[in-house]
């Protein structure tokens, strides 16, 4: 039992006092020229989006769901059509597909990187033609907790199939993969700056990155209620999906200490990395990249071991939580639209083994070493998987 303060899993007072006065005199701009809807600082966020990812247009939306709602809506996405997309991920990549009343059709994801498995989604795509059911349309791809999905097959997959590509970085902006920043990965490219994200505003908000000027026209018409050229010419069925100003606003102020932050996820991603992979299996990292580290998650050797461990880190003020409990096929909401014969047996078991550890630019060293020492005294000796411990761990498990 620790005598010190708990840690915080996200710490936004912490990073509020560090962000300190840009952040403030850019939110009081807003409340001085009060243009809270599509005010002078979106499009200076949205150009700012582009300097950044390389991308040729950014289009900024309320959220990371409607990004990717909007992307499906200007491919005219509905009923009848298979959009594949990995089991193993939050569930926004799959509601956008069933709310458009399209088919969700789930993939299996490797068991390191946790990213989608481009042999599994060949085989799935085969399945879902040989039945003759619905037509193969889209594939969205997921950089999941931070890290780059494997770009180059998917790029494969879609080109020898005749699918549209969609990149779903909500978790991975300002990641790299070969040098390059992620957003012209696909087709189009969709972020959340939900709070916990890597870059968070304070509320939702998101975006969308693309190199096709039609859809990027397209996507601006759908956020705000499919309007032309003036606000009451209506070409289309659209959405109230436009990010607000003070939102932009923030993002701008941490913007300017983005990268900054970056270095310090993937310096404590380091530290983690060097203090634990002996004990516990800590991420694998994709061949020629660097993470955003969104999360950090280990893999335990089974359920007991993942639970008994969460708690012993509870009791030494240690946060932890499971992304993701159960994989979406095994969801209420989405088993009826999952073919129960087709096992998807990695994303079926990583629930019951995975633990993400605190990681954010706040963390303090002392912290991390925290961290590393909490997990570290639930073993005895590297490798030891939960069979012996330290005292204080043996006797949470009742041994």
């Amino acid at each position: 039992m620790s005598d010190k303060a708990p840690i915080s899993f996200l710490d936004l007072p912490r990073q509020q006092a560090r962000l300190g006065a840009p952040l403030k005199q850019r939110i009081d701009t807003v409340l001085e020229h009060c243009k809270f809807v599509m005010g002078p600082e979106v499009e200076e966020l949205e150009k700012r989006l582009c300097a950044y990812s390389g991308a040729t247009h950014a289009v900024s939306v309320s959220s990371g769901t409607d990004a990717l709602l909007m992307v499906l809506m200007a491919e005219e996405i509905g009923p009848g059509d298979a959009v594949f997309l990995p089991a193993f991920t939050y569930t926004a990549t799959a509601e956008v597909v069933l709310l458009l009343g399209a088919t969700p059709v789930f993939v299996d994801v490797d068991p390191a990187s946790f990213q989608i498995d481009c042999d599994n989604l060949r085989a799935r795509i085969a399945s879902i033609r040989a039945q003759e059911e619905l037509e193969p349309r889209v594939i969205i791809g997921v950089d999941l907790f931070g890290q780059p999905a494997p770009w180059a097959n998917l790029r494969d997959v879609a080109a020898q199939e005749d699918l549209l590509l969609v990149a779903d970085c909500a978790q991975a902006f300002g990641a790299s993969l070969n040098g390059h920043k992620l957003g012209r990965e696909a087709m189009a490219t969709t972020l959340s700056f939900f709070p916990s994200k890597p870059l968070g505003a304070y509320g939702d908000g998101g975006a969308i990155l693309t190199d096709d000027a039609e859809r990027a026209a397209l996507y601006r018409s759908l956020r705000t209620h499919g309007e032309g050229r003036t606000r009451y010419e209506v070409l289309r069925i659209g959405l109230n999906g436009r990010l607000d100003t003070l939102q932009a606003a923030i993002l701008l102020a941490k913007l300017d200490r983005f990268e900054e932050e970056l270095g310090r996820r993937e310096a404590i991603a380091q530290a983690y990395d060097a203090a634990l992979s002996g004990i516990v299996q800590t991420p694998a990292r994709v061949e020629n990249s660097a993470s955003a580290w969104a999360i950090y998650s280990i893999l335990l050797p089974d359920a007991a071991t993942r639970d008994a461990l969460q708690a012993h880190l509870g009791r030494h003020g240690v946060p932890s939580v499971v992304y993701y409990p159960r994989p979406l096929h095994e969801q209420p909401a989405y088993a009826e639209h999952h073919d129960e014969t087709v096992s998807l047996p990695v994303s079926e078991t990583l629930g019951s083994r995975i633990l993400a550890l605190p990681l954010h630019p706040e963390l303090t060293d002392e912290e991390v070493s925290r961290v590393i020492g909490a997990v570290s005294s639930y073993f005895a000796a590297p490798g030891a998987g939960g069979e012996a411990g330290s005292a204080d761990a043996r006797q949470e498990r009742g041994a």
